[in-house]
């Protein structure tokens, strides 16, 4: 049951943290508008595109990217308060144990991870887009958007190669398409130019050559157009960075289905994209953990040594956050394994900081 002092510390919890998220809020913005100011100018962006569409993806993607940051300061700050006040000795004195002290704080952060995790699967990505799109626009566009010597397998026995493909136009240069029969080439076109037609949805091939290959026996196929439809789309060569942000859980599985078979070299960033949609949430559990076995001892001096500890870990978090995530990327370190290891190390400081907080 949920009694009078768990809805008093469930107040305090969630109302502390709802109050920290309008104060990062607040803050993320100006410094924000302070560094972008000069871009939005210098590329005409629309005050309506600025507010619509750009900070209705920064802030709900930065509030999230902090949200561990934001949780444990909320934590720390309303709890080392309340110890401070002496109204957790109280609460201890009266027979009950620290592990039903910590109920609230479990429920408090199971509402956050579910939030957390709403808003990781559905709406972010979602919010990613406005963002990305506004980006690559007004404030990182791109001159050049060729993407260049690309090899992709699109089925089991079809491979393609494009010299370099432009996604402004949809049109890629220099293809190659070859099917094999097991270990034996079977037709290979050649053609100077592929371009995506949107309205057919197929791929229109000019000025090119057919070579097929039966046994001993040869043909050759000359032509100027040809439609025809293939397994891979213009989104497929994209040379974006944060694209991978802006996908949905339906396009980020089916890209992963397909990278299985293409092996274009992006399986990591997208699977990386994917665990960490599932796993960061987490964090509200293991903050929220050594949060309480920080600050719920009453120090000389107040709430600022606890405070500045509980700023220290939880910047550390995310540090170690981005540590992992470069390992996977460039040093081989499984995804899954690499979104888990924050956690894990965390979960285990707050595991011994537990056993070692006041009862």
């Amino acid at each position: 049951m949920i009694k009078i002092i768990d809805w008093y510390i469930i107040k305090k919890y969630l109302g502390t943290f709802s109050f920290t998220l309008a104060i990062f809020t607040v803050i993320i913005v100006i410094f924000d508008v302070s560094e972008k100011l000069d871009d939005f100018l210098r590329h005409n962006a629309p005050v309506s595109e600025i507010l619509f569409s750009y900070y209705a993806g920064f802030i709900p993607f930065y509030l999230n990217f902090l949200s561990p940051l934001i949780n444990f300061i909320a934590v720390i700050f309303f709890t080392a308060k309340m110890a401070d006040q002496t109204e957790i000795v109280p609460i201890l004195s009266s027979g009950v144990s620290f592990k039903r002290f910590l109920w609230p704080y479990f429920i408090s952060s199971t509402v956050i991870f579910i939030v957390t995790l709403i808003f990781n699967l559905f709406i972010i990505p979602e919010t990613n887009e406005l963002k990305i799109d506004f980006e690559n626009i007004y404030v990182n566009p791109k001159s050049d958007n060729s993407k260049m010597y690309t090899h992709m397998q699109i089925d089991k026995n079809s491979y393609v190669y494009i010299e370099n493909f432009d996604n402004n136009q949809k049109t890629g240069y220099k293809f190659i398409l070859e099917k094999f029969s097991g270990y034996d080439l079977k037709e290979k076109l050649v053609a100077d130019k592929i371009t995506w037609d949107s309205l057919k949805s197929k791929w229109i091939i000019e000025n090119y050559s057919i070579r097929k290959i039966d046994g001993l026996k040869e043909s050759m196929d000359i032509g100027t157009r040809k439609d025809t439809t293939l397994d891979m789309r213009p989104k497929d060569f994209e040379i974006y960075d944060n694209i991978y942000q802006a996908m949905n859980m339906r396009e980020l599985n089916e890209r992963i289905d397909k990278e299985e078979t293409r092996g274009t070299g992006v399986m990591v960033d997208l699977q990386l994209e994917k665990y960490k949609r599932f796993v960061y949430p987490l964090s509200a559990y293991v903050l929220t953990l050594m949060g309480v076995s920080l600050s719920s001892r009453k120090v000389r001096g107040g709430i600022g040594l606890p405070l500045g500890v509980g700023i220290f870990l939880s910047f550390a978090y995310i540090l170690f956050i981005q540590f992992a995530n470069m390992f996977a990327l460039k040093g081989g370190l499984p995804p899954l394994m690499a979104v888990f290891i924050p956690n894990v190390i965390f979960g285990i400081l707050g595991i011994y900081l537990l056993i070692k907080a006041p009862k």
